[in-house]
């Protein structure tokens, strides 16, 4: 087999024509996303007028300006109730933040979404914003596209894959309208959504969010969310100092948070009360902080842009890190609907303000954006997202030197000190286990021909069962260690080594049992049996093993030359060798000093030494040193002739 042959059947991308489809109806997705978001903008206005105002209006106005006085306090519990009512009476999905709900349906439930999730989510959360909750929309909102691209996927004849993009694409979207942000959602995708990264499924997902922001400019504008004046000053190196601070107090804020929430979930989980109830006991504990400081209540993006400006006073800081954390926790944690991404850049951006008190100073506001966004890297483990976050939410490009340092910095903190994030301690608590690294899987590294068994034993085609009964007693007279044997399929070839058929060991046993033993055994095999070429990576091999239940293959040549046998235990050499490479320390270079010992007295090794040939290690491991392959196909010696002598 050419070597060049076979390279031109393996591609860098699995990718077909089906990602045409899949993304057309990702853009479909994106355009309702964008809709989706503007409605629950204008339901969380309508709701917060209602609840606060008295008043039938789609204004977008803030809970903080009412005139209500402490009669504030009973608007969180009421909102509370209801959205405790539709939870028990419409679907329990609608609890939660929506975030962690999405990744267990895209990992757990193959991208299946009930459909009156899209419509019962939205609800929910705009009473529980309106009615005063601490939290964003952004996060329902993509549970809420998610659900829409899910109920697509199911109504037509598409794969898991391809569904679970499609809800995905509805998902980024989503975010990408309710922020402007069509860059970050797709990271946002990438880091959190889709653990891959392939074009079946980024492509799609890209159109979805850049359709979703163009149709946002034409609904709600071009604006950025949070304006403010470019940063245009050169970056001196005490502020990445400053920038490196913030990362790490940014990680240790974010830790405590999630330790926080998690604790109230566990509190509030221990009550003896049904959990229709809880969103309304957090509803108290909320309308006590609003009571306190006003500005606790809703959105708050007045103040967030307040805060951007960096001419803030210590009690407005004090009140979001004190009162605004406190009752987020609590409402978090009675599971009422309602995202955190708000929320987050809130606290962060106070965090970071107080912290630039202390830090060298940048411009109005830098160190609000550099906190806000470490502190979101660190709760959703996506530091490239908010990255870019704080440019699409400010279009203040000038502070992504810091930006990016603080970012990776807190992610760099969490991941070290917390062993889940804010967005899987949940899973985990429901016994599920998620891992949030992505890498090549080894097996697509590793070739067939790198631990295929090349020493076979193997029958001329002319064989009888009487041979069948010879190697029975030659089983049975070496006993388990004979029968622990790595081979349980026998290739039947005829004199030019082509595969005419192959016998398991089952058949095997049964053919020499039978009662003519004269009879050819080629007729008792399998004809025309699955094989796997030499240049076929393990993982499809590993593919058709798990499609056919099989465990082992002969391995062909184009001409339908066996050159060995693959079982399924060759393939975790693959994993071993990766184990190896992460854990194994070897020194690879030695400097040469000029008055020292030569380098080359040392036990160093070349490249060349270190790395032998596949088949010969795979020759050795069989015991069988006369079977090798040249790598470029061209010449090939006599695999199956050497070993017809052999034993099993």
């Amino acid at each position: 087999m050419k070597a060049g042959s076979a390279a031109d059947r393996l591609r860098d991308y699995s990718i077909d024509s089906r990602v045409i489809m899949v993304s057309l109806l990702a853009a479909v997705l994106g355009a309702v996303s964008s809709l989706l978001a503007w409605a629950l903008i204008e339901m969380i206005g309508l709701a917060t007028n209602l609840f606060y105002y008295q008043r039938f209006a789609f204004s977008e106005v803030e809970p903080s300006h009412h005139h209500m006085g402490w009669w504030v306090v009973f608007m969180p519990i009421l909102g509370g109730l209801i959205v405790g009512l539709i939870a028990r009476y419409g679907t329990p999905r609608v609890r939660g933040h929506g975030m962690p709900e999405a990744v267990e349906v895209i990992v757990f439930n193959g991208g299946r979404v009930q459909p009156r999730v899209a419509i019962l989510k939205p609800i929910a959360t705009a009473i529980s914003i309106g009615s005063g909750g601490p939290f964003g929309a952004e996060g329902p909102v993509i549970i809420t596209g998610g659900a829409v691209g899910s109920v697509l996927g199911q109504l037509l004849p598409v794969t898991d894959a391809e569904r679970t993009v499609l809800m995905v694409s509805g998902a980024a979207a989503g975010m990408a309208a309710a922020f402007s942000c069509p860059m970050s959602a797709t990271l946002l995708a990438v880091e959190l959504f889709l653990f891959e990264w392939r074009p079946r499924s980024l492509v799609p997902v890209a159109i979805a969010c850049v359709t979703a922001g163009a149709v946002r400019r034409l609904l709600l504008g071009a604006n950025p969310i949070f304006l403010m004046q470019p940063t245009t000053v050169p970056m001196h190196h005490a502020a990445m100092l400053g920038a490196l601070v913030v990362g790490l107090v940014a990680a240790l804020v974010c830790t405590a948070l999630s330790k926080a929430i998690h604790y109230a979930e566990h509190w509030f989980a221990d009550l003896p009360i049904h959990w229709m109830w809880w969103p309304a006991l957090g509803g108290i504990v909320v309308g006590l902080g609003g009571l306190v400081f006003p500005q606790s209540l809703g959105v708050g993006y007045d103040v967030i842009r307040e805060i951007l400006t960096g001419n803030v006073g210590w009690k407005l800081l004090a009140g979001v890190l004190i009162v605004k954390s406190a009752i987020w926790v609590v409402a978090l944690g009675s599971e009422t609907a309602g995202g955190i991404l708000a929320p987050l850049l809130m606290i962060g951006g106070a965090m970071g303000l107080a912290l630039g008190h202390l830090l060298t100073p940048i411009s109005p506001g830098a160190w609000a954006v550099v906190g806000m966004t470490a502190i979101l890297a660190s709760a959703l483990g996506a530091p490239l997202t908010a990255s870019m976050l704080a440019v699409e939410l400010t279009h203040n490009g000038g502070l992504m030197l810091p930006v990016l340092l603080a970012c990776v910095t807190a992610y760099a903190i969490s991941v070290l000190i917390q062993p889940r994030s804010m967005l899987t301690e949940g899973l985990s608590n429901k016994g599920l286990h998620l891992s949030r690294e992505y890498g090549v899987d080894p097996l697509e590294t590793v070739m067939v021909r790198e631990v295929m068994h090349t020493s076979v034993f193997a029958m001329p085609e002319n064989a009888t069962r009487k041979d069948a009964v010879d190697w029975l007693e030659r089983m049975n007279h070496r006993g388990a260690e004979a029968w622990s044997h790595w081979q349980h399929i026998f290739p039947l070839v005829d004199e030019e080594n082509h595969l005419k058929t192959i016998l398991t060991r089952s058949q095997m046993i049964s053919s020499a049992q039978s009662n003519d033993p004269t009879r050819p055994l080629i007729g008792d095999g399998i004809i025309d049996p699955t094989s796997v070429g030499p240049w076929e990576t393990l993982r499809t091999a590993a593919e058709m093993m798990a499609n056919l239940k099989l465990r082992s293959f002969p391995v062909l040549d184009d001409d339908g030359i066996l050159l060995g046998i693959l079982n399924i235990e060759d393939l975790l050499e693959a994993r071993g060798k990766q184990s190896l490479r992460d854990s194994e320390r070897n020194r690879v270079l030695r400097l040469r000093w000029p008055f020292g010992r030569d380098s080359e007295s040392s036990e160093t090794s070349s490249v060349g030494d270190l790395v032998d040939s596949a088949f010969e290690k795979a020759a050795l491991r069989d015991g069988f040193s006369g079977t090798t392959v040249e790598a470029d196909g061209e010449k090939r010696e006599e695999q199956i002739e050497g070993v017809r002598s052999g034993s099993d």
